[in-house]
């Protein structure tokens, strides 16, 4: 019997070589691709790596040679890096998501695909839930930029498994992650010497620890599930004890005043924050995680403490 062969998109991601790596090892996989327009992050001795661009349809024809059963959607952008613009990350995430179902339907061989989404489609509000569900998306407008495409490749996702039964399309709505090898906002706003806080306001913040997160996609690439699956630590833990355990100090400023002062800092050299970030800062988000548990079944081995204890003790 042969073993697994699986597709990456953005393997030259932290997280995409990550996963390259581990399934290299896991048993039962007999091929690993990596696609991206980057190199890895460390070599890979067992993958084969193909230079394209997601956002190109000359990518159809590379997939289907590859024969792969398996394909992980892992080039969503979360925030534009320096020199990318708001409209390359669009292109990126909804265009290049466009070409790889486009690629998709012609091959074959494919039987589940795995998306690394994001939690960020329910938005952060004052009258939220304590957690989200799975459908729970459209309880509250779609706030931002990136929302919206958040939203958009979910329903071209959504389309594309109802016009092909055969294909298992799992989107993993994912938290943000911390991790002590890992640069995202939730780490560098904590690495500041001081943490802008909307005055008033001590959020419920939900993260998800850089082990759980490769986790949750080796599960869902080895038992895939129709539909979205919230993935997150256990717990929450409010924004002015997180600043305290990450050793930081909290920096109050007035709700109007907080874009024009963190603007501000940007040009000083300091983060930038998105309008998804400065959201969560305000208004927090939790999601349920009964389905990740349940049905991808992967517990998560650290709560939301402990995974900011763990990235503060590193």
């Amino acid at each position: 019997m042969t073993g697994r062969r699986v597709l990456i998109t953005g393997v030259g991601s932290y997280l995409g070589t990550l996963l390259a790596a581990r399934l290299e090892r896991e048993p039962g996989f007999e091929a690993v691709i990596g696609l991206d327009t980057r190199q890895p992050r460390q070599p890979l001795a067992g993958t084969e790596l193909i230079q394209a661009d997601i956002r190109d349809p000359s990518i159809a024809p590379l997939i289907a040679r590859a024969e792969v059963d398996t394909v992980v959607h892992n080039s969503i952008v979360r925030q534009p890096g320096p020199g990318m613009s708001a409209r390359a990350m669009h292109d990126i995430n909804v265009i290049g998501s466009l070409q790889l179902l486009s690629a998709c339907g012609q091959s074959p061989s494919i039987r589940a695909i795995v998306i690394r989404g994001s939690a960020g489609i329910y938005g952060a509000e004052p009258h939220a839930p304590q957690f989200f569900d799975e459908e729970m998306t459209r309880m509250f407008p779609l706030r931002t930029r990136f929302q919206r495409d958040v939203a958009e490749i979910e329903n071209y996702f959504e389309t594309y498994s109802r016009r092909h039964p055969d294909v298992t399309c799992t989107m993993l709505r994912y938290q943000p992650a911390i991790g002590s090898s890992l640069a995202t906002q939730i780490t560098r706003y904590l690495s500041q010497p001081a943490c802008p806080t909307y005055l008033g306001f001590d959020p419920r913040i939900q993260l998800v620890h850089e082990d759980d997160a490769l986790d949750s996609l080796i599960a869902a690439i080895r038992r895939p599930v129709r539909g979205a699956v919230n993935v997150a630590a256990r717990g929450t833990i409010g924004l002015a004890r997180m600043i305290r355990t990450a050793h930081g100090a909290r920096l109050p400023i007035a709700g109007p005043l907080f874009g024009p002062i963190t603007g501000a800092g940007r040009r000083l050299g300091l983060d930038s924050y998105s309008d998804d970030f400065r959201r969560l800062l305000r208004y927090g988000r939790g999601v349920d995680i009964s389905r990740l548990e349940r049905e991808l079944g992967h517990r998560p081995r650290y709560s939301t403490v402990e995974a900011v204890q763990d990235w503060a003790a590193a």
